[in-house]
Order: structure tokens, then C-alpha cells, then sequence
């Protein structure tokens, strides 16, 4: 009896993670050797994330002289000892994980020229780059799962379709018998001796976790982007397909060394969102060998088309795209589940960037500098889509980042808006020619692991129960040992009577066979029952089993989404440590900066303060210097000023009613004391137009402008003199009056010796003309001039005055 298990219920989809887990941008630095030995080096590895930059000779760009090191940290750097094999473990093998488990990845190959770019991303024999040892590790781990060819067919809209066995085996004889479309190259036919043995049987690798219930299918193109146009370097081209240009009349241009390019690919957008180019051909293939092969196919007919077009390798960006197709079996195990919903398409694309350089260094001329412009052009662009992303994510702005503006950019816009997890392998040559270069790559590389990009989705399960490719295989437990446990029951049953006949008339044995077999048959019907009830009670078992490993697994992978979530914070954390240092290694070489700058400053206050000291000492002595001329230009002025007064006192004055100087058009204000003598000489002081007070007042000095106090003492030799003091009134900023001195008059009388007798100066004339001693002896003569002085005037006992006579009336 045979019994057909039925179908477990269907497992639900997993949560899909939250829209705020994102991963950086994985960048990675790998240093080439120096191609000769004592050639100058300006790169240093200082630890496994972290190199160090020295300007050689020639670049020192220091104000103090001195050379400018600066250091850029890399999730991890991988010195010239390191070899493929290394570099594809830490670099590659996580996102071929990602795309057997359904998610895409792209890997970027970024440097100068000549700095192993493409040694990186294909290598060498025995030393196979990551291009190889992507596509062995993949065939490693589905090689037994793979689906027939052709099972898979791509829909020419980026999508994938799944025939059936029968539809696929009539693709293959048509696709044999059809002589314009080339065979598929076969893993059994020799390889290429450039691309044989490039991994080592010892070196290869298999991803854990592989769906067994699943079938898979690879398919892989291969592209280049030369001056912003897309080409297929797998499509299939006649030799004269690249014609020289013809003109008007429909004859070729002589002498002409331009050639048509091939047609250019165009982009276009699936019912995803997601970029692809259009009419690119796609090859499916089975095995790592024959993958390899198409690519070298690939690039062995780039290398042959640069020739004729007059480019090189180094003249566009090559993009390898391996895309993996699966899709699950049904319940029975036997074949692949036609529903196009359930085929599920990741991919894996390699690029290798064209090397940027300057054309004054490569001395390009003509179209080679029009193909290193637009290298470069594209190359910034993708710089500049980097940078704008990071200034949306750090800055919260949303600008438009600008994909369309190169092809590159373009074509990978959806694994920067979260389609797949990005990496870049940062190539540097160490070699002094390449600083420059080199140092602006290290600041796009810093740039772009800044840029996080969203994390992937896990793709649904399908609910149909696990294991269904080897139960198929075994033939099933239930159908193959029923005939063996059935055998087993009939020989435990009671044994058969004897049932010969000897004679014909015997009615005993075949009574007892009957009842013999009616007993057995009875038996059986139970052993049969029972048998049913175990195996109902088996199969409920088996549910209640296949129930539990159900929610054991979704514990598992909300325990696994609790962890990611953790190593998301441990790697956050990780990155704020690396960043914190970074800053810290930077706060320390400005802090050594301004240690110097500061030594440099002390240095000059010390000299500046010398100097102030030496000039605070001469002007020390040169002060002391001006106050010894002060006393002695005092000592000067007191002397000449007695001198003076002893030559006023000794000229004869004539006693003249005089008029003082303050007798202007000012008005006076005229103090005179009460203890004022009156000496009743004519030598008095006149002030017409003048308020005579006793005492100043705040009335008499709010009408005048001038001012002057009459004081009267004794001199030295017992005569009174008077002095008029004189000033100006100047009005205060509080309303008042003030009187600032300026002048002081000083008056004197003496007594003469001279004769009583008064003569005229006529008389006693000689007769012959000539005055005698009379003339000026007389006294009035002698009275007739009076000497007045100004404080600070330049009258001056050693300035000549003349005497003037005096007018005498008609």
C-alpha cells in the first residue's frame, strides 16, 4: 500500500527590515610594489586600515620647509605582500554570499594608470584576480543544483522566464542545428594557456547556506563604456562590420584613418527600476571555465576592436555582469516551479574604472586627449554623485544627484539607492611620478566611505517543505519499504494447513484451508488497520514536526535580524572609534603645528621685548637729558629775565599819563582790591569802557571777555610796584565763567638823581649845530619813553628800541 504525504503549509515571508539600516561604502587600498627598488617611494603603511602619504622632493608644500604627511584610513589596507587569494576572501567572497542568497553586489577597481587595476580584477596565471575566483566560488557551490540549459531564458527586459524540460531540450537542437548562432564554447574544450590554471585547487572556496530545494542558472555579459557610449564586447560581429566612412557620391574616403564605431547599447528602465542595457547578449553557462572563457573572449575581441578604433584598454571602463537565476522545485521535488513570481535574479557586477592621468604627463595629442577628457569627465561625474549623496546624508538636504550626466553613474544608480551593497578597491602605485594623482584619489576614496548605502532585502522563503530534492532522490521511504514490511507481516501469520488430496471424497482438508485462509485473511485486515493508524499517527507527527522546525526558524531569523541589528551597532561603533582617532591623530599633528608656530612667537616676543627694553633705556636718558636742559634753559631764563628788570628799572621813564594795551574794543572787567593805593603819578593804568569792581562777581564777568587784577607790593629796594594781571574770560561747560591768566604788566617809579633845573632841549644849542648831552638829559626828553612787555613776547633786552619824542601841542 502506498500513501502520498501532503503538502505542508506556506512558510510567511520574513519582516522586512527597517528602511533605516543602511551599510557604508566598503573601501579598500591595496599598494602595488614599486617596479624599482630604489625608486622613490611616497606611500607608507602604517597599520592594517590606515596609510600615510609623503610629499617627495619637489612638492614641499610647507610655509616652514618641511615635509606635509597626511593619512587616510581605509575599512582595510592591503600591503604589496598581500596575495589574491587574501584580497577575494576580505573583498569579494562576502558579495558572492550576497548573490547566491538572492542579493546583488558591484565591486569597483579605482587608481591611476599602472596601478594594478586590472591585475587586481583579472590577475595572472597561478594568481588569479577576483573576476575568477568569483566565478569558481560560485560554480563551486551550485555546481550540483545547476538546471539544465536553457531551462532558464532571459525576456530581453531585464527579467527571467523558466521553460519546461521539453520546451528546453527543443531550444538546444535548435540552437544546434542552427549554424549563424554559435555554439556555446564547452568547459571540456582546451582552455586559453594566458587564462589556464589561474586558481589553484588548493585556494577555492564554497558558500555555506545554499538553497538544495532550488535550481540555478548563470548567465554573464560583458561591456565597456568608451567616450560615454556603451559597447558589447560578447556580441557576434562580422569582420567588415567596422567600415571606413563613405562620402555624398557613395564611394570611401581616401586616406582616411577614422572608423565607424559599432552601434551603442542604450539604457533603459525594467518594471523595477532598475537599470539595464538594452539588447546586451546574454551566455549561459555551466561551469567556471567556460565562463572565464567568454570573458577572455570578451577581452581579446576589446583588445582587437581598440586597434582598429584607435583605442586602448586603458580607454574605457569594462563591466562584467554575472547574473544568477534560481527559482525553487515544486513540492514533488522533480521539477522546477513554472511561476515567473518565484524566479528570483540577482547580480554581480565587476567593473574595472579606466585609470584617470593627466595629458601632460602621457604628452597625449589629438584623439587621445579627447579620450582622456572624457575618462576624466566621467570619472568626475562619479565623483560628483558621491559627493552629493554624502552632503544629502550628512547634511539632511535632497538634491538631485546627477546619474544621467555619465553612463557609468547612470548604469549603477540603483545599488546607490539601495539595490545592493557597494565596494571599492582603491589601487595606489607608490611611486613619487603618481603623487599628485594619487593623492586625489585618496581623497575620493575618504569621500566615499562616507556614503552609506541602504541594506538589501532578504528575498521570501518559499513555503514548500524542505528537502524535497533528496526525497525525490531516495524515491521516497514509504514506497520503497512497504513491500518489505508487508513481506515480514505474512511470514509472522499462522502457518497453512497441509492441503494435499488423496482422495475425493475427502471433506476435511479443504473445509480447514478455508478456514485456515479466512483466519489469515482476518488477521491481515487488522495487521492492515493498525498499519493505517501508525502511519496516520506518523504523518500528524511529521506535521506537528515540520510545525515546530517552522517556527524554529522564524525564531532563528528574528534572533539572526536582532543580530544584525547588534553587529550594526558594534560596526558603528567601530567606525565612531576609527573616526574619533582620525580626529585624534589630526588634533595631534595641529597641536605640533602650534607648538612650533608657538616657539617661533616666543622667540620674537623675547627679541621684540629686548628691543623695547633697549629703546625704554635711551628714552630714559634722553628724558633725563631734556630735564637738565629744562633746569638749565630755567636757570638761562631766570637770569636774562633779572637782567631785564634790572635794565627796565635803570632807563630813564618819562613821566607820561600812559594808556594801557587792554584798552581795546573788548570790554574789561577793571578789579581793583580796597587796599590799592593810590599813588598819584601819571604812570596809572587806563581801561576805557571797563566795569571797575572790588571784587569779581558772576554779573561784572558774564558781560566782559577780558579781565585784569591791579596788585600792588614791595620790591626789593622799598619802592611799590604795581602789576596789572591780566586774562580772558571763557565761558564753562557747567554755564559759568572762567578766567584764564595770559599777561602780567609790571609798573615801577624811581627816584633820579639829576638836577632840579629844568632845561629845554632847545636850549644850550651849539652854534654850530651838533647836539650835546643836553638834548637827551633833559628830563623831559628822558620821559618821553615808557618800556611795556608781554609775557612770553619777543621784546627782550637785547631787542633795540628807540626812544620817539614826544608830540608837543601847537
Amino acid at each position: 500500500m502506498y500513501f502520498r504525504k501532503g503538502k505542508t503549509p506556506r512558510r510567511p515571508p520574513p519582516r522586512k527590515p527597517a528602511s533605516n539600516q543602511k551599510d557604508p561604502v566598503g573601501v579598500y587600498c591595496r599598494v602595488r610594489p614599486l617596479g624599482v627598488e630604489d625608486e622613490e617611494c611616497c606611500i607608507e603603511v602604517i597599520s592594517s586600515t590606515t596609510i600615510q602619504l609623503h610629499a617627495p622632493e619637489g612638492f614641499r608644500t610647507n610655509r616652514n620647509g618641511e615635509y606635509k604627511e597626511t593619512q587616510y584610513s581605509f575599512k582595510k589596507v592591503f600591503g604589496v605582500s598581500v596575495s589574491q587569494m587574501e584580497l577575494f576572501e576580505y573583498v569579494a567572497k562576502p558579495l558572492v554570499d550576497d548573490l547566491i542568497h538572492g542579493k546583488n553586489g558591484l565591486l569597483f577597481t579605482y587608481g591611476v594608470t599602472g596601478s594594478g587595476k586590472t591585475f587586481t580584477m583579472t590577475g595572472s596565471p597561478g594568481q588569479g584576480g577576483l573576476l575568477p575566483r568569483s566565478l569558481d566560488m560560485i560554480f563551486n557551490s551550485i555546481g550540483p543544483y545547476q538546471a539544465k540549459r536553457y531551462v532558464f531564458k532571459t525576456d530581453d527586459k531585464n527579467g527571467m522566464e523558466v521553460q519546461s524540460e521539453v520546451d528546453a531540450l527543443l531550444e538546444r537542437q535548435r540552437r544546434e542545428n542552427n549554424l549563424p548562432v554559435p555554439k556555446t564554447p564547452s568547459s571540456r574544450q582546451k582552455l586559453d594557456p594566458e587564462i589556464a590554471d589561474m586558481i589553484k585547487p588548493e585556494e577555492a572556496y564554497k558558500a555555506d547556506g545554499v538553497d538544495e530545494d532550488s535550481s540555478y542558472s548563470i548567465f554573464v555579459s560583458y561591456i565597456e563604456i568608451y567616450n560615454n557610449y556603451i559597447y558589447d564586447l560578447l556580441e557576434e560581429t562580422q569582420e567588415d562590420a567596422i567600415k571606413p566612412k563613405w562620402n555624398g557620391g557613395g564611394t570611401p574616403v581616401r586616406q582616411n584613418t577614422e572608423f565607424i564605431p559599432p552601434q551603442s547599447k542604450i539604457l533603459r528602465e525594467d518594471q523595477n527600476h532598475n537599470m539595464y542595457v538594452a539588447g546586451c547578449m546574454e551566455v549561459e553557462v555551466k561551469s567556471a571555465e567556460e565562463a572565464f572563457q567568454v570573458f577572455w573572449r570578451g577581452q581579446k575581441k576589446r583588445k582587437v576592436a581598440n586597434t582598429r578604433l584607435n583605442r586602448e584598454s586603458s580607454r574605457s571602463h569594462s563591466v562584467f555582469i554575472i547574473k544568477l537565476a534560481q527559482a525553487p522545485l515544486d513540492a514533488d521535488g522533480d521539477n522546477i516551479l513554472q511561476d515567473k513570481n518565484q524566479v528570483t535574479v540577482s547580480q554581480l557586477c565587476l567593473v574595472d574604472l579606466a585609470g584617470s592621468e593627466r595629458t601632460g604627463r602621457t604628452g597625449a595629442e589629438g584623439t587621445r586627449i579627447r579620450e582622456a577628457g572624457n575618462i576624466n569627465q566621467s570619472l568626475l561625474n562619479l565623483r560628483t554623485c558621491i559627493e552629493i549623496l554624502r552632503e544629502n546624508q550628512m547634511c539632511g538636504t535632497n538634491r538631485m544627484v546627477p546619474y544621467r550626466d555619465s553612463k557609468v553613474t547612470h548604469l549603477f544608480k540603483n545599488y546607490f539607492d539601495g539595490e545592493g551593497k557597494v565596494k571599492m578597491v582603491v589601487c595606489v602605485n607608490p611611486k613619487a611620478d603618481d603623487y599628485e594623482e594619487t593623492l586625489l584619489v585618496m581623497r575620493f576614496a575618504e569621500m566615499t566611505q562616507e556614503v552609506e548605502v541602504a541594506r538589501p532585502v532578504d528575498r521570501p522563503i518559499c513555503g514548500f517543505t524542505p528537502g524535497r530534492r533528496h526525497r525525490n532522490q531516495r524515491g521516497g521511504p514509504i514506497d520503497r519499504d512497504v513491500p518489505t514490511v508487508i513481506n515480514h507481516l505474512v511470514h509472522s501469520l499462522p502457518p497453512l494447513p497441509s492441503c494435499e488430496l488423496t482422495d475425493p471424497h475427502d471433506d476435511i482438508t479443504l473445509p480447514r484451508l478455508i478456514e485456515a485462509l479466512q483466519n489469515r485473511h482476518r488477521i491481515r485486515q487488522m495487521m492492515t488497520e493498525e498499519f493505517n493508524k501508525a502511519a496516520n499517527t506518523m504523518k500528524s507527527m511529521l506535521q506537528d514536526l515540520d510545525s515546530n522546525l517552522i517556527a524554529k526558524d522564524n525564531f532563528i531569523h528574528e534572533q539572526n535580524g536582532k543580530l544584525g541589528e547588534k553587529d550594526k551597532i558594534i560596526q558603528a561603533n567601530k567606525e565612531e572609534i576609527e573616526r574619533l582617532e582620525k580626529r585624534a591623530r589630526m588634533q595631534e599633528h595641529k597641536i605640533d603645528i602650534l607648538q612650533k608656530t608657538t616657539k617661533i612667537y616666543e622667540g620674537d616676543k623675547r627679541s621684540l621685548q629686548h628691543e623695547l627694553e633697549t629703546r625704554e633705556q635711551r628714552l630714559q636718558r634722553e628724558l633725563s637729558e631734556k630735564r637738565r636742559m629744562e633746569q638749565r634753559m630755567h636757570g638761562v631764563v631766570s637770569d636774562t629775565q633779572h637782567k631785564w628788570e634790572k635794565e627796565c628799572t635803570t632807563t630813564p621813564v618819562r613821566p607820561l599819563h600812559r594808556r594801557s594795551r587792554s584798552a581795546g574794543g573788548e570790554k574789561w572787567v577793571d578789579h581793583k582790591p580796597a587796599s590799592s593805593l593810590d599813588l598819584g603819578t601819571v604812570l596809572q593804568p587806563v581801561v576805557p569802557n571797563a566795569i571797575q569792581v572790588s571784587a569779581p562777581n558772576e554779573k561784572a564777568l558774564s558781560k566782559c571777555d577780558r579781565y585784569v587784577l591791579t596788585h600792588q607790593e614791595v620790591a626789593s629796594d622799598g619802592e611799590i610796584q604795581t602789576k596789572l594781571i591780566k586774562g580772558e574770560v571763557i565761558k564753562t561747560r557747567g554755564g559759568g565763567q572762567a578766567v584764564q591768566f595770559t599777561d602780567i604788566e609790571t609798573l615801577r617809579q624811581e627816584l633820579t638823581t639829576i638836577p632840579s633845573r629844568k632845561r629845554k632841549s632847545s636850549e644850550g644849542a651849539p652854534a654850530n649845530g651838533n647836539q650835546s648831552d643836553g638834548a637827551w638829559t633833559d628830563v623831559e626828553t628822558r620821559c618821553s619813553m615808557a618800556m611795556e612787555m608781554r609775557a612770553g613776547s619777543n621784546m627782550a633786552p637785547g631787542f633795540e628800541h628807540h626812544g620817539i619824542t614826544k608830540r608837543r601841542k601847537p
